[in-house]
């Protein structure tokens, strides 16, 4: 029997076959199936050529392929419309599976856990938490995108970044060393340019979530408006996970972290460590796409 996990992120797909005591027979990494930005169709595409990539790479044929867990950004299980779309793009290419439709988030938090139980704090161009109790019951905090929520995301912490600079521009505010740091990462010589350069469309939100590190080397570098927004945004991020845990009854319970901001130790990961009274940054057991295997697994 053979089990299929795929991590459909917005920079990647991820595909992995593997045996129900967890060995590997293949891995594919493919282009981005996000539908939200490239069309259901066009993802639906390349989630399938993923697969069947990977399926060719194991050796195998598509009606050996007993279950597939699959968790796709943009297209969570929580929406009518994503449980269907996933069910039938996953079907055409392999039609003897268990189907697990799931999201990218849960399946980073089986991977994180080992199993559908824990909490798992995101923090990468956007953030969220979302846990999952013994009992099966779920929460999901944050993941409102980045007009109406995101707190402590590399967006949130880019923005900022970006009006501390206006505020020191215009005198409202203290000296930064952000403002140089903005204005030579974005190649600007007047604050001015900051207006066209942000307010073109489309909206920038990959780009201002670049501007994140620039606030993290500037904490370290004892810069106090950086060291304050990573303390904000620490305490955001903190806030979800203790919402998470009142509301699933999980008090006691470590969450493990993902997202480009928290995968290292660096001033924001190391302080939302502190506030949770985490000994250090915690160590996923596996990968996001062997979570969605292991979803395969638990529904054979």
């Amino acid at each position: 029997m053979y089990l299929m996990g795929i991590d459909g992120g917005g920079s990647t797909v991820r595909v992995m076959i593997i045996t129900p005591d967890l060995t590997v027979r293949a891995e594919y990494i493919g282009p981005a199936v996000n539908p939200s930005a490239i069309g259901r169709d066009e993802a639906a595409r390349r989630i399938q050529d993923a697969m069947r990539e990977n399926i060719r790479q194991g050796g195998l044929a598509p009606e050996q392929i007993a279950g597939v867990g699959v968790g796709v950004a943009g297209a969570s299980n929580r929406y009518a419309w994503a449980v269907d779309w996933l069910r039938t793009t996953v079907h055409a290419v392999t039609p003897n599976a268990n189907i697990v439709p799931s999201s990218d988030f849960e399946i980073a938090l089986v991977g994180a856990h080992g199993q559908r139980l824990g909490i798992l704090l995101l923090a990468g161009t956007g953030s969220l938490a979302y846990g999952v109790n013994g009992a099966g019951d779920s929460a999901l905090v944050g993941g409102w995108g980045y007009l109406l929520g995101d707190e402590g995301s590399g967006y949130w912490l880019g923005m900022r970044a970006l009006q501390v600079a206006a505020r020191m521009a215009d005198g409202r505010g203290p000296d930064t060393a952000l403002y140089a740091a903005v204005m030579t990462a974005l190649k600007l010589d007047d604050p001015l340019e900051l207006i066209p350069w942000l307010y073109q469309q489309p909206a920038r939100v990959q780009d201002v979530a670049r501007l994140a590190p620039l606030v993290l080397d500037s904490a370290t570098q004892g810069d106090k408006v950086a060291r304050s927004l990573v303390d904000t945004a620490a305490m955001e991020l903190t806030l979800a996970v203790r919402t998470i845990r009142h509301r699933l009854d999980l008090h006691g319970h470590q969450p493990m972290f993902a997202g480009s901001l928290l995968s290292t130790a660096n001033p924001l990961s190391e302080q939302v460590c502190q506030l949770l009274d985490m000994p250090s940054l915690p160590t996923p057991r596996y990968t996001p796409v062997m979570g969605g295997a292991l979803l395969a697994r638990a529904a054979q």
